[in-house]
């Protein structure tokens, strides 16, 4: 039983509304979210990590007291996934995916992701879509932008799509190279130097206007629509020209530069820049989020470990949960799902210095007991 990948925004919206209208009955429905970054890629660890997941949920299954109509069922639809993440021309070309799969209901529906916070299985009464639910609204929009003298194109990136949005054109001097004037068939030397000059003050003097007009449409762009983060593209040392004429409250936003080329990027390249840019902020949001913890635990606005961490969720107080991305023990797993359901932000830990600081879980808390 296979299905197509959902990738564009309709389509994961309406995969959405058909999974929240379930309502409890006499099956199981299998909920699995999995990291397809290329470090997961790498020799197949994202197929590893999905079977050690899949033993776990059949040992799990065969503890469970269910009637065995219900429990072959799931059994089958666990095995379905199995046959579906060993076929790689059925993966998406995304850095996460969705798979959510019950026999009785004839679903199997796969999701392209952006993202996941952390591979993970689970087999339950109703489909776990808090992460696809907050996915879109956590994402943002992230607008990338690649100029050069020509002119600028600037593209939406969202959680499931990339949109081009109209362009500027640049107002370049003809000619690619000065040539200096001959007088009396020998090179005249004053003349030459002075148009020199005023050629290449003249190449400034465009970027210039063209780097202020591009500001500006980024400017009215966050205005109409706020974006999460900026990218900004270009060829050369001329690829970060861009950022001193960004207004400056837009600078905290900027994700990174990039090398593309205006004439021939594609908006796939560009999607790819801008999430490998969000990959390496959501690396510092980490570090940044630990040491809160690390702070915090003095002052009681923070806990740390999976017990502490699982007591607050139950409270109501956790404001942000930091989870350990590489942790095995199912209580984080579980913890993520409270957490989404009480839509309090979730943070799954991989830069190294970060994980360091928490206790398989942390939690910095909207309140204090």
């Amino acid at each position: 039983m296979t299905a197509p990948t959902q990738e564009t925004p309709g389509a994961v919206h309406e995969t959405i509304k058909r999974l929240a209208a379930i309502k409890p009955g006499p099956y199981r429905i299998v909920s699995c979210y999995l990291k397809l970054e290329p470090r997961d890629k790498t020799r197949g660890k994202y197929l590893i990590k999905m079977k050690n997941r899949l033993r776990d949920a059949l040992a799990t299954l065969a503890r469970e007291p269910l009637d065995r109509a219900v429990r072959d069922a799931a059994v089958a639809d666990l095995e379905a996934v199995r046959r579906h993440f060993e076929d790689p021309g059925l993966l998406p070309r995304a850095r996460g995916v969705a798979l959510f799969a019950a026999r009785p209901l004839d679903l199997f529906e796969v999701v392209a992701l952006p993202q996941v916070h952390r591979s993970r299985l689970a087999v339950r009464p109703l489909p776990l879509i808090g992460e696809l639910v907050a996915l879109e609204a956590e994402f943002g929009t992230i607008l990338a932008v690649v100029c050069d003298r020509a002119g600028a194109r600037f593209f939406n990136v969202g959680a499931f799509d990339v949109v081009e949005l109209p362009g500027l054109v640049g107002l370049t001097t003809r000619g690619g190279k000065f040539h200096g004037k001959q007088i009396g068939g020998r090179p005249g030397k004053a003349l030459g130097a002075a148009g020199e000059f005023n050629f290449h003050n003249r190449i400034r003097e465009e970027k210039h206007r063209l780097y202020a007009a591009v500001a500006d449409r980024i400017f009215h762009l966050h205005q109409q629509h706020p974006i999460s983060g900026l990218v900004v593209a270009g060829v050369g040392v001329d690829a970060a020209g861009l950022l001193p004429h960004l207004h400056t409250y837009l600078h905290d936003l900027v994700f990174g530069v990039v090398r593309l080329n205006l004439k021939d990027v594609t908006p796939a390249q560009v999607r790819e820049a801008a999430l490998a840019l969000r990959d390496e902020r959501e690396r510092a949001w980490e570090r940044a989020h630990a040491e809160a913890v690390t702070q915090g635990l003095a002052t009681r606005w923070a806990v740390n470990g999976v017990e502490a961490t699982r007591a607050a969720l139950e409270r109501g107080q956790v404001r942000t949960l930091l989870a350990d991305g590489y942790g095995d023990d199912a209580g984080i797993d579980e913890a993520i799902e409270e957490a989404l359901a009480e839509r309090a932000q979730v943070d799954v830990l991989y830069d190294e210095r970060a994980r360091r600081a928490v206790d398989g879980l942390a939690a910095l808390l909207r309140f204090r007991r």
